[in-house]
C-alpha cells in the first residue's frame, strides 16, 4: 500500500471563546497553565500547550453554552492534575478513569463552559 502524504502536521492551537478574560485567565492559571500572551485586562490570551497553544478571545457576548466537542491536553499525571483542580476549587465531572480506549482522564468545565479533558495513554 502507497503511503499517503499527510498535508496537516499538527495542530498549533485551540481557540475559546470567554465572556471574562479576567475569569478565565484566573481558571487557567490555577491548573498551571502558562501564558505566553495577553492576560486579565487583554482581549486575546493565549497559553502554552505542549507545542501548541490555548488561545482565549474575548466574546462579551458569548453564551456559555456547551454546542461543541472538547479539548483534550495530555498531562503527565493524571491524578496529580484532578488533584490541582479540585484544590483551586474546580469540581471535576468525576474522578480520574481508565478508559477502553487506552488512556487515564477525567473533564472539567471551564467558567464558559467548554470542556477539558486531561489524560494520558495507558501503558
Amino acid at each position: 500500500m502507497a503511503r499517503v502524504e499527510e498535508p496537516v502536521e499538527s495542530i498549533s492551537a485551540v481557540t475559546l471563546f470567554t465572556a471574562d478574560m479576567s475569569r478565565a485567565c484566573s481558571f487557567y492559571d490555577s491548573l498551571g497553565f502558562v501564558r505566553a500572551h495577553g492576560g486579565p485586562g487583554a482581549a486575546f490570551t493565549s497559553y502554552r500547550a505542549g507545542s501548541g497553544f490555548l488561545n482565549l478571545q474575548l466574546a462579551p457576548t458569548w453564551p456559555g453554552e456547551r454546542i461543541w466537542g472538547r479539548t483534550i491536553f495530555w498531562v503527565d499525571d493524571v491524578d496529580a492534575m484532578h488533584a490541582r483542580a479540585v484544590a483551586a476549587g474546580h469540581t471535576p465531572e468525576a474522578q480520574p478513569a481508565d478508559a477502553p480506549w487506552g488512556e487515564r482522564y477525567f473533564h472539567l468545565l471551564d467558567p464558559d463552559g467548554h470542556e477539558l479533558s486531561f489524560a494520558r495513554p495507558l501503558s
